[in-house]
């Protein structure tokens, strides 16, 4: 009895188990008519899921880019409620963001952006304390009318054109020598030296023998008197040719006789440069006796930039910082552009005229020099010179996208101009910028190892593109 008892017991758990197993089993069409129909929303890298293709694609490694469809996207709740979001991302990786929930062009949702992404986004964060103790300063990013002015360094030259050299024109000897030395002041008609010349007493001769012939034929016939008026005007002017004063020649003239010797005067006001003259040497026709130079107006050889030598034009105003004089400032005028530039300073040379009626600007004083500024109408984007970081091969700025979060930004730049550069790429109108420490956050955050990850996503997304 107890062996029916058992083997009918036996028969209906079997029977039942059965029953169980085949309920378990029906469901199986319909879950595979649901997998059918799950939405696929677009295929993500194997090995990195932030790199996704709305098509099928393979890696470097020629493995298979995942499915990823709606129902496996874990909902925003998934996320721990501690995490605060920072902003939303467009689901199919295009560079465009959402402070708020929104769809894209194809009704999928923008996917949330948490804190704890920032480190693998490219951005730095930095504690409050940090931040305080760098002493970080931001600035906020507007157009503004861009003013340059052009500065470069020089020095005070002698003006060429002011240069004379006091020559005679015949032979003679130095019998007395009134200005001895170099660097002396003399003016105009100041004399010089004394000087005796057979030479000179000959023509002075000449002319007085033709001065008393013109006289004693008043009484002659025109062409006598004609013959010896003439004589007379080309033995003076022969003495003017020799640069004899008008003073001395009118001496001639009331002594009617030769004078032994002759000064020898200043052409102009200035300075002795050279003075090879000395008393009582024999000098030829055409030896150098002094060198002089005007120095009412000079010159200031300026070194200008390569870069710069685009925004300097003849007549610009100039204003002159001499060093030693300090408290002054002096206005002159670009006067010549020379056309060669320096291959060793990549400079060009730029002359500037500057008056010196008080003889206060003396060749050999160094100065600085601004250019007039020059105004662009125009409107630009610019961000201040202290806020880009230059790597040499790329220029950086740092953004902050909020309390102690900073985002490197790659910018491309056009031109300087007092403080600022024009940004023609990478910045926008009211981005914040840092201004001030932004070495120092580069130091303290390691800057880039943010920027490699900026190359890594651009890497990505050239790949995205190529699929």
């Amino acid at each position: 009895m107890t062996k029916y008892f058992l083997a009918s017991l036996i028969l209906m758990l079997g029977v039942g188990l059965g029953f169980w197993v085949g309920r378990l089993e029906v469901p199986q069409n319909p879950n595979s008519t649901a997998v059918s129909e799950r939405k696929l929303l677009y295929y993500r890298h194997p090995m990195n899921p932030k790199v996704t293709s709305p098509t099928p694609a393979k890696d470097d490694m020629g493995m298979d880019y995942l499915p990823v469809y709606a129902e496996d996207r874990s909902p925003p709740e998934a996320q721990p409620q501690q995490e605060k979001i920072i902003y939303y991302r467009h689901p199919m990786g295009a560079a465009d963001t959402s402070p708020v929930p929104k769809k894209d062009e194809m009704g999928m949702d923008y996917l949330p952006v948490y804190e704890s992404e920032l480190a693998n986004s490219g951005q730095i964060q930095i504690t409050p304390e940090k931040i305080q103790k760098l002493g970080v300063s931001t600035e906020t990013l507007a157009k503004r009318t861009l003013t340059r002015s052009i500065r470069a360094l020089g020095s005070i030259q002698i003006d060429e054109r002011r240069i004379h050299a006091v020559t005679p024109k015949f032979e003679g000897w130095i019998s007395r020598l009134y200005v001895n030395a170099i660097g002396q002041a003399v003016k105009r008609g100041q004399p010089l030296l004394e000087i005796y010349s057979p030479e000179l007493m000959t023509a002075q001769q000449e002319y007085l023998i033709a001065r008393q012939g013109q006289q004693a034929l008043q009484q002659g016939s025109a062409q006598a008197r004609s013959t010896a008026e003439q004589l007379t005007d080309n033995a003076l002017q022969r003495l003017h040719y020799w640069d004899i004063a008008p003073a001395q020649l009118r001496r001639l003239q009331s002594r009617e006789q030769p004078l032994d010797t002759l000064p020898l005067q200043s052409p102009v006001t200035g300075i002795v440069l050279e003075k090879p003259a000395q008393e009582g040497i024999r000098f030829m026709p055409g030896e150098l006796l002094f060198r002089i130079a005007d120095l009412s107006t000079v010159w200031l050889l300026a070194e200008v930039f390569e870069q710069d030598i685009g925004g300097v034009r003849l007549g610009q105003a100039v204003q002159v910082h001499i060093n030693a004089y300090p408290e002054r400032l002096f206005g002159g005028k670009v006067g010549f552009i020379y056309p060669t530039l320096a291959t060793e300073t990549r400079t060009v040379k730029v002359r500037i005229e500057l008056p010196n009626a008080e003889s206060l600007l003396k060749p050999g004083l160094y100065g600085s020099v601004t250019l007039a500024a020059l105004e662009d109408r125009d409107e630009r984007l610019a961000v201040p010179d202290s806020a880009v970081i230059d790597s040499g091969a790329r220029q950086v700025v740092l953004v902050q996208r909020g309390e102690g979060r900073f985002e490197p930004h790659v910018v491309k730049l056009g031109r300087q101009a007092d403080g600022y550069w024009e940004v023609l790429e990478g910045l926008d109108v009211g981005d914040e910028v840092v201004t001030r420490a932004n070495f120092l956050i580069d130091a303290e955050s390691n800057l880039k190892s943010a920027l490699d990850g900026l190359d890594n996503a651009d890497t990505h997304e050239t790949q995205h593109g190529d699929h």
